[in-house]
């Protein structure tokens, strides 16, 4: 029986290709194809696929919020991270999301098929080198923290912010002050900066 594949990816060219790669395989279907993690989740309740390929940075719902969400749904769906990302912050996230591949886009596209194949199995696919850097400087943000910052930087106000979020204005301002503070940094705009170098946002 085929191994039922969805992949995520917003670059239609990147999607396209990945597609073709794995339909290659006599024991790989891919049976949906997603612009964004929104997407990819409502397929993933009606496909039923048993593996998951998803990009980190899609709009509406990044590759790391989707796994997080599949696991806090108890889906059995296995996810493999497929980024350009060599960061640790992003595989330690990752794993905390309960993905079980992190594999970066200039890997061989053998390891590809094969890698499907492991995690299907139950098995995990991690970059090693990657592996050995996750653990070396743990992310000090908050998952709010890291809301609030994310959305900083992309120039929302905090009025806004505590709108989108729920939140007062003077929380809004806390959670900067803190993140701000944690990575040692001037202000947002740095703060941002230095958690994304990370991997962290």
């Amino acid at each position: 029986m085929s191994i039922r594949v969805i992949i995520a990816e917003d670059q239609a060219m990147v999607l396209g290709a990945l597609a073709a790669l794995l339909e290659i395989e006599s024991d790989i279907e891919v049976v949906g194809q997603a612009r964004d993690g929104q997407q990819a989740l409502e397929m993933t309740g009606s496909l039923r696929p048993d593996v998951v390929l998803s990009d980190i940075e899609m709009p509406r719902m990044t590759g790391l919020e989707l796994a997080a969400e599949l696991k806090r749904l108890g889906t059995p769906v296995r996810v493999i991270i497929l980024t350009t990302f060599a960061r640790a912050g992003y595989l330690r996230r990752a794993l905390e999301s309960g993905v079980s591949g992190y594999l970066l886009k200039d890997s061989p596209s053998a390891q590809l098929a094969n890698a499907v194949r492991r995690v299907h199995a139950g098995g995990r696919v991690i970059d090693p080198d990657l592996a050995a850097a996750a653990w070396t400087e743990p992310d000090p943000l908050t998952d709010r923290e890291r809301q609030v910052l994310r959305l900083a930087a992309e120039g929302t106000a905090g009025a806004d912010i505590a709108d989108q979020l729920n939140l007062s204005e003077g929380t809004v301002r806390n959670y900067l002050s803190e993140a701000i503070s944690k990575l040692g940094a001037a202000n947002r705009t740095e703060a941002a900066r230095i958690a994304r170098q990370k991997g962290w946002l």
